[in-house]
Formats: C-alpha cells, structure tokens, sequence
C-alpha cells in the first residue's frame, strides 16, 4: 500500500510539474500576439481606411481601396513580375543546388572547400550581394561588360538592369547565386540520409549513374525536394531587396514585384490604407499560391 501511495504521489507531482511548464510558453505567446497577429489585425483595419501613415485622424472608406488596386492595373503588373521571378529562382535554385549537392556527396577531393565555397554566397546580406551585383552588371566599367571588352566585344552594350525585358531575370540570377548554396546544403543532408546498400543493390541489377539517380536518390528525398521547393516559392514570393536595391523597380515597371509595390504604395504615395488592401491582396495570393505547392508536392511525395 505504501508502494502504491508513492507511485501515485509521484505522479501527482509529476502531473503538476508538466502542468507548469507551460507557464513557459506565455513569453512566446506573448510575443507572437503582439508581433505577429496584433500587427495582421491592425492591415485588415486600415485597409478600410484612408490612413495615410502620419494623420491618424483618418475615415472608414469600406471596400474602396480593395477597388482600386484591383482597378488600376499594379496588382496584375506586379503578380506576373512576381510569379516570373518565383519560378526562375526556384528552378533554377533547386536545379543547381540539388545538381552541386550530387557532387559534393561523391568521394571527390577538397570537398570541405567546396561546399564552404558553394555555401559563401548566403553568407551575405541582401543589400550586399545587391550592391555587388550592380557593379558586376554595370555597362561598360562593370565585371561582365569588362570581359566582353577583353574578348573583343562591345561592352559598352551590356546593360541588363537598364534592358526591360532582361532586368527581372537579372536580378532573379542573383538571388539563385545567393540562394543555392542553402539549398544545396538541405539537399545534401537528405542526399547522406540514402542507404549506400540501395545504392548497392541497384549496382548489382545493371542500373547506370542516371537510373541510381532518378529511380533510387530522388525518390528517397522527396521530402527534402518538397522542403526546398517550399522555401523557394515563398522567399520568391516575398521578393523586395533587389528589386529595391538594384533597379528601384525599373526600367519601367519591370521589375515591381508584389512586396515593392506595397512599399511604394506606402512610403512614397504616402497611401497607408491602400498599402494596407495591397498587402492583404498579397498575402492571399502568396497563401494560395503556397498551399497550392505544397498539395502538389506532397501528392507527388505519395506517388513517388
């Protein structure tokens, strides 16, 4: 009897105990109420108003604001710039990645160097990769334009952040320059996760490099596949910096993304509640647009 006291008064303070730590959780919630839905709350608010981000003597303008972006033509200008810059950073991001990590998973030498190497890129912040790359694009004095004078071209002509049909890929190349280094180091820890007897066995049956690849590796890191792809969609989704940093969203509108012309609509139009339907419009269609991924890729986890 004694025994049986002691287990159940074990647990009871057991119980207690487990009770109480979730008193650890209120900072975190605290902070994610204040810092996260206290602010989405507070852009569904404005996004009825004519708040223009000083005077808080502002109106309730209902749907208006909605309208008008709707109505003026950005949002559409601004999607399609969006999604383009998403699927060529995020194919090209994964292609590369996924390909480098394929290498650097073989027994080849200085391998250590290699991946420090692939991975430098992201070690940089957005505003210095931004700034490097607008030197290496400048026409003329720039690195590339440089090259092409050396092996007898007319460098003077390269100019892809001044061409409008070229600055959106142009600067969709430098977040894939910054970007695949992080992705190829996620690919490469799924790439270790893969049974070497698989790999093995497959050997044995006559399967080439390319049938070892596609029929064993992939399938095995469908969900390391799906975590990049994943990322990439949203961090190409959310594009800001070097549109802002490189082009000012130039020439033209070529290159206003979605988060740029929030921030314009915002800061230099001073229209805080258009701003805000903007922002709203932008998060439902990155939301979509990434729940819509994600089935996908998880339908083709299944099938794989």
């Amino acid at each position: 009897m004694q025994q049986v006291k002691k287990k159940r008064k074990g647990a009871n303070t057991s119980l207690v105990f487990n009770n109480k730590m979730y008193f650890f959780l209120i900072p975190a919630l605290a902070m994610f109420l204040i810092f996260w839905i206290y602010p989405v709350l507070q852009l569904f608010y404005y996004s009825v108003t004519d708040f223009n981000g000083v005077n808080y003597n502002f109106n309730f303008v209902g749907m208006k604001n909605y309208i008008k972006v709707l109505g003026n033509g950005t949002l559409t200008n601004s999607m399609k710039n969006t999604l383009i810059y998403a699927v060529v950073t995020v194919v090209l991001s994964n292609v590369i990645g996924l390909a480098v990590a394929m290498i650097l998973n073989t027994k080849i030498h200085f391998k250590g160097l290699f991946r420090t190497c692939a991975y430098f890129p992201a070690l940089f912040s957005a505003i210095v990769v931004g700034f490097i790359w607008s030197y290496v694009y400048m026409p003329s004095s720039g690195m590339i334009a440089s090259l092409i004078t050396a092996f007898g071209g007319d460098g003077s002509l390269f100019n892809p952040l001044g061409n409008h049909h070229a600055a959106l890929y142009a600067i969709a190349l430098v977040e894939v320059w910054k970007a695949f280094g992080t992705t190829m180091i996620i690919y490469l820890a799924g790439l270790q996760t893969v049974d070497e007897s698989l790999l093995e066995a497959g050997r044995i049956d006559g399967c080439t490099e390319w049938d070892l690849i596609s029929k064993i590796k992939i399938p095995l890191i469908s969900s390391t596949i799906t975590i990049n792809v994943i990322l990439a969609v949203i961090s190409g989704l959310k594009a800001f910096d070097y549109s802002f940093i490189m082009t000012n969203g130039g020439p033209g509108k070529a290159t206003k993304t979605l988060m740029f012309q929030v921030y314009q609509t915002a800061f230099n139009d001073m229209k805080m509640g258009r701003a805000s339907a903007f922002s709203v419009l932008a998060f439902t269609f990155i939301i979509v647009i990434t729940v819509l991924m994600l089935l996908f890729m998880n339908k083709r986890e299944v099938e794989l």
